[in-house]
């Protein structure tokens, strides 16, 4: 299992994830419809993406944006690793 670490970085997955967020990721992990990944366009395989898996195709995957207003790269995408966790910035505690 190999795992690491990714920053994420653009408004493409608001509200899910924000810019700055830090995430753990694992590379050669099953991914599944709806799990957030690290891939590359085949269009634009010098980009690294943050996504939402939507669908497999033609030996890769379908991707969408969380935020609805962000337009980028289409087409099948090589996924590169799924994401486990954001790390940081921690949630905020509540008072009881």
């Amino acid at each position: 299992m190999r795992i690491g670490t990714v920053l994420v970085r653009g408004p493409s997955m608001v509200p899910a994830l924000r810019d700055g967020d830090c995430l753990v990721v694992r590379r050669g992990a099953p991914v599944r419809t709806g799990d957030v990944v690290v891939a590359r366009y085949r269009s634009r395989p010098e980009l690294l993406v943050v996504k939402r898996a939507v669908q497999p195709l033609d030996g890769g995957w379908l991707l969408a944006s969380d935020n609805p207003f962000v337009e980028g790269p289409t087409g099948v995408a090589d996924v590169e690793a799924r994401v486990l966790l954001r790390y940081w910035p921690l949630p905020p505690r509540r008072v009881a």
